[in-house]
């Protein structure tokens, strides 16, 4: 009744070892809120630092999965379909790989869901779940035209549409992405330079 467990040929869930050379959808995230964060990674790789933010996020992402796993289908408006946690996926037509928090299969439709330790769905969010939608729909031959973003600190969930103005980000981004990786181009900084004081890359921009 449900699609099987792995996909198609050219994209398929993988061990978190092999296909290095891909780019990760968080790379994409990070580049909507500073592409610069891409120079550092892939021009400059080993010097990221750890910070409090990202051991807090990946804390709240381990608690909020054992609580998801008890919710019923209710909030993402269907009565059945095949959940499945923390998936590792890859796509080669996109040159992407990351881990999805949530997937739900039906017959029909493909759902994905990310879970999110901030107070509201921004840009960076949806260009990822955008992502994600993409590739769970090549990887699974299952439309996918919805996600949710849950918001764990409010515990509510935003849908989001996998449209074609979103998709079509995706790729745009993907490209610029890649104007800096193979030509090692330091983007200016963002014009937001509250983004900057609790960035781990600040003291390597003599810029700002």
């Amino acid at each position: 009744m449900f699609p099987d467990l792995p996909m198609n040929e050219e994209a398929h869930l993988i061990e978190p070892e092999r296909d290095q050379e891909l780019v990760t959808v968080t790379l994409l995230k990070q580049y909507i809120y500073c592409p610069r964060v891409v120079y550092y990674e892939t021009c400059t790789p080993g010097i990221r630092p750890r910070t409090y933010k990202m051991q807090a996020g990946s804390e709240a992402h381990d608690r909020e999965r054992e609580r998801a796993a008890r919710r019923t289908l209710t909030a993402y408006q269907i009565s059945e379909g095949e959940r499945h946690f923390d998936v590792r996926i890859i796509s080669r037509r996109l040159g992407l790989s990351g881990m999805i928090d949530e997937i739900v299969l039906t017959p029909h439709e493909a759902i994905v869901i990310d879970y999110k330790l901030t107070g509201r769905a921004r840009d960076n969010h949806l260009i990822q779940i955008g992502a994600y939608g993409m590739m769970v729909e090549e990887a699974f031959n299952l439309p996918v035209q919805r996600g949710y973003i849950y918001l764990i600190d409010l515990h509510r969930f935003e849908s989001v549409p996998i449209d074609g103005p979103l998709r079509n980000s995706v790729l745009e981004t993907l490209k610029s992405m890649d104007r800096i990786r193979l030509y090692e181009y330091m983007p200016p900084p963002v014009e937001s330079r509250f983004k900057c004081e609790s960035c781990e890359f600040r003291r390597f921009c003599n810029d700002i």
